[in-house]
C-alpha cells in the first residue's frame, strides 16, 4: 500500500475516535513508520523478526502532575510493514489500524497491556459467540 494511503487510514482512525476521547489528545503526535528501529524493538526487549505494530512513547494522563508542562509531546508510532504483513486485504489494514491507534491512544490514557489484552480477548469471545449463533 502507498504510504500516503496508509497515512490516511491512520488519519481516519484518529477521526473515527470518540470525541470525549479525541477531545483529551494533548501534547501528542501520531507519525507512520514503516518498521520499528532496532532501538525501539531494544527498548520493549523485542528481538529482530519479533512483531510490533504500534509503539506508545510518553508520560501517560495518569503519571502526570500537576506540574506536567512544557515537555515534549508524546508519540504515538504505528507501524506500517508489520500492518501490512500481518492482514490479507485493505479493509483489514484499515481494521488493524483502528485497533492499533485504540491501543497506544490507551496507554496515553495510562491503561496498561495486561489490561487491554483482557479487554480486547473479552471483545473477541463476545464477538465469536455473537456469530455462533446468528443464521
Amino acid at each position: 500500500m502507498e504510504g500516503e494511503n496508509f497515512k490516511a487510514l491512520v488519519v481516519k482512525a484518529l477521526s473515527d475516535l470518540p470525541a470525549e476521547f479525541r477531545n483529551k489528545l494533548e501534547n501528542i503526535d501520531v507519525v507512520v513508520q514503516e518498521r520499528p528501529a532496532p532501538t525501539q524493538l531494544a527498548k520493549l526487549g523485542l528481538k529482530r523478526g519479533e512483531t510490533l505494530l504500534g509503539l506508545y512513547e510518553g508520560v501517560p494522563h495518569t503519571e502526570r502532575t500537576r506540574g506536567y508542562n512544557m515537555a515534549l509531546p508524546d508519540k504515538i508510532t504505528i507501524f506500517q510493514r508489520p500492518i501490512e504483513a500481518k492482514c490479507r486485504c485493505e479493509k483489514e489494514i484499515a481494521e488493524e489500524i483502528k485497533r492499533v491507534v485504540c491501543h497506544e491512544i490507551a496507554h496515553h490514557f495510562g491503561i496498561d497491556d495486561e489490561t487491554l489484552w483482557r479487554i480486547e480477548s473479552e471483545k473477541l469471545r463476545k464477538r465469536a459467540n455473537e456469530e455462533k449463533y446468528r443464521f
